[in-house]
């Protein structure tokens, strides 16, 4: 054996369980294993997951906030315009600098999987150039995958689908799309078509910003769903963002859910960005925008929670940290009984896995060992703690180590260096 990870606690609750590894897998779990030789990390109890994996990121904009300047309003459509100003000032040394030094950010708060779309609408393809040299670079730590996106528009952009085609003969790995903001409802649902047609004749996974708005109306998810299920895409289809449907009346969404959960296809909210964005026009109330977690998941529906930005022309702030992401989730969706905090732990770690379609993940025998070690006893207090990450392991290596990060009371008249973590 090559390491062994002692007195874990794992995120179905189980306790004092040795992880012992060997050539980059997981070779046994159980307690008290006799392993002997081999390098040892004694978790002491704290909670021992496989890694956060971010279901939905834009690399090719993160760490450009403030170029070619500030987003004023803090609006998505100001966002789009200044993104479509910076793309013209692009290189590809940039791109690569920016995308490697967020990978850093990444790896060191334990997320080593990221589902990260990239616009292919500049006829250069210089961010899919870049993000492919980074993918291949980052290989050893992150598992990057590349979603190729139209970010004007499929139809609304002349050349996009050629791009696009072009981008996936490159190495690009799942079809991308943006129908609501094709010119009409018309376009956006000929959109979905279109490329749910191509991803199905080369056998491509597909995931769209859809019904990106507060308008009710617009329903591109419905479409989405259609096409999931006509072309057989059972399993390979997700639908990023869904905020419509925070506004859209409870019958239609009482026909709607099903029909998503019949094609099989996930959802991804973007709590940090969803929350900020949406909600623009209302004056009071108003309202959160963030799609209808807990009813998806009571539908049977997989729903991933991602990062979406990081200081870029949308969002001014972020860090990677998918333990933040939940965090927000957790609050906007009001998921706080202790199934839903646990659901919102898994919406950063397993279930955005399943829908990355990543392989060898997990915690079990055969699996790679690909961990953290929080600083938390529960997936709830990691969540409340946003638990620093005492260990990253990548392929049974430790690539990151960080010292715990307790919460400590030292007051006169008070026991000092009193731990606010809750064991149980």
């Amino acid at each position: 054996m090559d390491l062994v990870i002692r007195n874990a606690t794992l995120p179905d609750g189980r306790q004092g369980i040795d992880i012992a590894i060997e050539d980059g897998r997981i070779a046994a779990l159980g307690a008290n294993l006799a392993v002997r030789g081999a390098q040892e990390i004694d978790a002491g109890g704290d909670l021992v997951t496989p890694p956060f994996v971010d279901a939905h990121f834009h690399m090719d904009a993160t760490l450009s906030y403030g170029l070619p300047r500030v987003n004023q309003s803090g609006t998505l459509l100001e966002g789009i315009a200044l993104w479509g100003e910076l793309k013209p000032q692009l290189t590809q040394e940039a791109l690569v600098e920016r995308a490697l030094h967020y990978c850093d950010w990444a790896v060191a708060r334990g997320l080593l999987a990221v589902r990260t779309h990239v616009d292919v609408c500049d006829d250069r393809l210089l961010a899919v150039e870049a993000l492919l040299h980074v993918k291949k670079q980052v290989a050893p730590w992150l598992d990057l995958q590349l979603v190729a996106f139209p970010q004007d528009g499929v139809l609304r952009s002349p050349k996009a689908f050629d791009n696009l085609k072009r981008a996936i003969a490159m190495g690009v790995d799942v079809v991308g799309g943006i129908p609501h903001f094709e010119r009409t409802m018309a376009d956006g649902a000929e959109s979905v078509r279109l490329l749910c047609e191509f991803a199905a004749e080369k056998g491509l996974r597909v995931d769209m910003h859809c019904d990106e708005s507060d308008d009710p109306l617009s329903r591109h998810i419905e479409t989405l769903a259609y096409h999931a299920h006509r072309l057989g895409l059972h399993g390979r289809v997700a639908g990023s963002h869904l905020t419509s449907m925070h506004s859209m009346d409870n019958y239609y969404v009482s026909k709607l859910l099903p029909l998503i959960r019949e094609a099989g296809v996930a959802a991804i909210a973007n709590p940090l960005i969803n929350i900020t964005l949406q909600g623009r026009h209302d004056s009071y109330p108003k309202r959160r925008g963030m799609t209808r977690v807990p009813e998806l998941l009571a539908a049977g529906v997989d729903v991933a929670f991602g990062h979406d930005c990081v200081m870029d022309p949308w969002y001014s702030l972020g860090s990677g940290d998918m333990l933040e992401v939940a965090h927000m989730g957790l609050h906007v969706a009001q998921m706080t009984g202790q199934e839903a905090m646990h659901a919102c732990f898994m919406a950063v770690t397993q279930t955005p896995a399943r829908i990355l379609g990543l392989e060898g993940y997990g915690l079990e025998p055969g699996c790679h060992a690909d961990l953290v070690v929080l600083d938390a006893g529960s997936t709830i207090e990691a969540i409340r703690l946003r638990a620093a990450r005492r260990y990253v392991v990548r392929r049974g290596r430790i690539v990151s180590q960080a010292p715990p990060a307790h919460a400590r009371l030292d007051l006169p008249g008070r026991p000092a260096q009193v731990d606010f973590r809750l064991r149980r």
